[in-house]
């Protein structure tokens, strides 16, 4: 059977490792597809370089157009990134019957929607497993592996660069600005790194597995996205004293409130029990847990970034399309893993209905009755707390920390509460909220 030709839409450095990943393992590839995998063409603005990169083994164009309106390519890989250019191309390529793989998931957080309905009507398949966690193959796990499953809830560490910082941070007890100049300098965060340590990276990517998870349309403008960039030192190392770690965690869950269905999805700093093995997933590595009714919880753990763990997820899609390409399009997993006319409305949940635990710092000036006014607005707001801590004050200071954790409560009772407590003469500054998942 003749190979499968494939245009390459960027050569930067996941496409330089898809080059190279699919020159080295071809013969493998081929065995496992049962017909081989060519990159036929390549376009790229900086066309030297791109000759320079792929040695002369296949066509090398500026105009992408050219490789999306080409006949002769089945296959269009996107690596681009962003969501103008790139969905105007994806969206040609579907018009013209091609099928798509791609890295890109701030695209399909945004677009998806729009991209998988073209996709289906025109019968070709859209590949995106290197779009969430790099190398993990997690949307497989998620479409297929635990298609048997009514999927619970989804917790992971999802964005490397983040991960590092807190890991650092922990570490050396260095606080968040240092940690990321140092985080640039090793070329583990961007110049402008406000994607990653603002939480929005994270929240494109468990957009995307929520929509799997549990067959409902992708809707990131309703993600709740909160960063690591008000993270103190000092909250994490209150965190190890009382057994928790804290990692940036996309999150999303079912959930019922009064009554009615609805979905969690959100992003944010979030402290986890030391003992749990994702809370020891350390540096820039991912790791995804998955909590299914049948299976339990299932933990997939990797590179989530870099040229070839990416690539190795960009191949698995073209060997999956080789294999399906010429399959009946009824009888392919569909792109969101449900069919597409069986797909829920269930609403994803304002923040204010979510229910978690929560960890509160409050620095209160060193008088009698402080923690007795504390813990009297918490009960009124049906809080109830599970650990404290109260912090001596250092020599000659006169303020001092008290901790809190709470049990499971809604998020609207604690944002009462620390309304009130702020309001406090006592009370000195912010109360600082972070919330807590036990993972169990």
């Amino acid at each position: 059977m003749k190979p499968i030709k494939a245009g390459l839409l960027g050569i930067g450095t996941v496409g330089a490792g898809t080059f190279e990943v699919l020159r080295r393992n071809q013969e493998e590839i081929r065995r496992r597809a049962g017909r081989g995998i060519e990159i036929a063409m390549v376009a790229d603005l900086n066309t030297a370089r791109a000759t320079e990169l792929t040695q002369g083994r296949c066509k090398v164009v500026s105009d992408a157009n050219l490789i999306v309106n080409d006949p002769d390519i089945d296959i269009v890989i996107e690596l681009i990134g962003g969501y103008g250019l790139a969905k105007d191309l994806v969206m040609k390529a579907i018009a013209n019957g091609k099928h798509v793989v791609t890295a890109n998931k701030a695209l399909l957080a945004i677009h998806g929607t729009e991209i998988f309905k073209a996709a289906q009507e025109k019968g070709v398949m859209v590949g995106f497993e290197a779009a969430v966690a790099g190398g993990i193959p997690i949307i497989k796990a998620l479409r297929e592996g635990l298609t048997a499953n009514r999927i619970q809830w989804i917790a992971g560490i999802i964005n490397g660069t983040t991960n590092f910082i807190l890991s650092e941070m922990r570490d050396k007890g260095l606080d968040f600005q240092t940690v990321l100049a140092e985080a640039q300098r090793l070329g583990y965060a961007e110049a402008d790194p406000t994607f990653d340590i603002e939480g929005i990276d994270a929240a494109h990517k468990v957009t995307i597995m929520s929509a799997i998870a549990f067959g409902i349309p992708v809707q990131f403008p309703k993600a709740h996205v909160e960063g690591i960039t008000q993270l103190q030192a000092v909250d994490i190392r209150y965190a190890e004293q009382l057994g928790y770690r804290i990692k940036l965690l996309g999150i999303t869950r079912r959930a019922e409130v009064n009554g009615r269905a609805g979905i969690e999805l959100r992003v944010h700093p979030t402290l986890i029990p030391s003992r749990r093995l994702i809370a020891n997933v350390e540096g820039a590595m991912n790791a995804v847990l998955v909590q299914g009714d049948a299976v339990g919880a299932t933990l997939y753990y990797g590179k989530g970034a870099g040229a070839e763990p990416t690539a190795s997820a960009v191949i698995a899609d073209l060997v999956d399309i080789a294999r399906l390409s010429a399959a009946d399009p009824e009888h392919r997993v569909p792109h969101l893993a449900f069919q597409p006319d069986a797909m829920s409305d269930i609403p994803i949940l304002p923040m204010e209905d979510i229910t978690t635990s929560y960890y509160l710092r409050i620095r209160v000036a060193d008088k009698l009755g402080v923690l007795a006014n504390v813990t009297r607005i918490l009960a009124d707001a049906t809080i109830s707390v599970d650990a404290m801590l109260q912090k001596e004050p250092d020599e000659g200071e006169t303020q001092t920390d008290i901790i809190i954790l709470t049990h499971q409560t809604q998020e609207r009772n604690v944002l009462a509460a620390i309304a009130q407590i702020e309001r406090l003469s006592t009370v000195v500054g912010k109360v600082a909220k972070i919330r807590l998942e036990e993972l169990s």
